[in-house]
């Protein structure tokens, strides 16, 4: 195996026809390039769909209330479903809630809100939550902290601000954490700064928010009975529709809308779009190893054809050796270790070419800000693997020449001009 006269036999057969081995090596060079970059890529997408996703709970159901459509128990479509106080236990006492969150927002769903600070004035979004909402959506704190169960308790009038809305309100010189900031004419100490782990347009919404305890915004602002939606994550081994449709009964019932009435109140199930993603990506990187995968068979395929030419214009050769002595194993062993050299060095080019490529796109995809797509990489064992399944190509297409090869009787050869 490791005679250095037949390796350097072998380099010098491959390098007896340059133009043919390297076209040759290209095919088997671009299909493990292609592989490489389709798997590269497909990491991409799921990086960066799981940075989309970053901080919220992938077990997280979201409801809030909209119209009813099917008259019930006497009453008329057309109702407006509005959540109250009265929900909030209700659904605490599903067994498959973990946490709960009520919110309201001040302004409507996705309006901003004038908010003023030393007479600067911004627009942003401003919710009233409960110290559960940390655990439906995680933050860094780059001071301070979030809300907590005094502050419900003892209405307190403070807030925790998004990163945007501290570097559009105040100087790069001051310190936020103990100063008020105005909201609708009412202030608030601000108590925490958040960061959000989130990209995109929901990391955008973030940084844009302001966060005052649920108590507080009801009492200030006279929100008597009502809660604009929940958020609630489950209990772990629950089923995430199971939940869902516990939730909606409980609601429906509360608010005596027809249980099969399902556009009276609206929901976002986390767990099936997680669901569907994971799914997603199971495929994407299954087809990425089967259309790379067949673009390398047919660089291997053509190695196994032009290892054929080579043992047809090597007949004489072939012959001359098997009347000095030379066994068929020894014929194929030579035959299909010149086909695995072949490949493999292409392979080697193929995996360096394809971790420049990525590594090139990586440092593009990085200088463009909330760029969608996650740093294209291939990890090293998926490299060892595609290498390993190329050497093994590499042999499988040494083994018709070779047993050609083998064949091959000295009489006959030695009589082939």
């Amino acid at each position: 195996m490791f005679d250095l006269d037949k390796w350097k036999e072998i380099i010098a057969v491959l390098r007896s026809n340059r133009l043919r081995t390297f076209l040759t090596a290209f095919g088997v060079f671009w299909g493990i390039l292609m592989l490489m970059a389709m798997l590269g890529f497909g990491s991409a997408i799921e990086s960066g769909s799981k940075r989309q996703m970053k901080g919220m709970a992938t077990n997280l159901l979201f409801c809030w209330g909209q119209t009813s459509t099917v008259p019930y128990d006497g009453l008329p479509t057309g109702r407006q479903v509005k959540f109250d106080n009265a929900d909030i236990e209700i659904l605490r006492k599903l067994p498959g809630v973990e946490w709960l969150a009520p919110r309201l927002q001040l302004g409507g769903f996705n309006n901003g809100f004038n908010v003023t600070y030393e007479g600067k004035t911004g627009s942003f979004n401003v919710y009233a939550d409960y110290p559960e909402f940390k655990h439906i959506v995680a933050f860094e704190y780059e001071e301070g902290r979030f809300i907590n169960d005094l502050d419900i308790a003892e209405q307190r009038k403070v807030t925790v601000i998004g990163k945007a809305v501290r570097d559009e309100l105040y100087p790069p010189d001051v310190d936020p954490i103990g100063t008020y900031i105005k909201i609708s004419g009412v202030y608030f100490e601000v108590v925490g700064v958040t960061r959000t782990l989130r990209s995109g347009q929901q990391g955008d919404r973030d940084a844009h928010t302001l966060f005052v305890p649920f108590t507080t915004l009801k009492n200030a602002f006279h929100i008597d009975n009502r809660v604009h939606f929940f958020a609630m994550t489950a209990k772990p081994g629950t089923d995430g529709p199971a939940l869902e449709d516990q939730v909606r009964a409980a609601l429906a019932a509360h608010h005596r809308v027809d249980p099969t009435d399902h556009l009276a109140i609206g929901s976002f199930n986390m767990f099936v779009v997680f669901g569907k993603f994971e799914t997603f990506f199971t495929v994407l990187a299954a087809m990425s190893w089967i259309v790379g995968g067949m673009t390398l068979v047919a660089g291997v395929i053509g190695v196994s054809n032009i290892m054929l030419i080579t043992v047809k214009e090597r007949t004489k050769e072939l012959g001359v050796r098997k009347a000095l002595g030379a066994t068929p194993f020894s014929i194929i062993s030579m035959v299909m270790k010149e086909a695995i050299v072949l490949t493999a060095i292409a392979g080697v080019f193929g995996i360096t070419a394809g971790t420049g490529l990525l590594a090139l796109c990586d440092a593009i995809f990085s200088q463009i800000p909330d760029f969608p797509l996650g740093p294209p990489e291939v990890g090293l064992g998926t490299a060892l693997q595609a290498l390993v399944v190329l050497v093994t190509a590499g042999a499988f297409a040494g083994i018709m020449p070779a047993s050609h090869a083998a064949s091959i009787k000295p009489i006959e050869a030695l009589r082939t001009e």
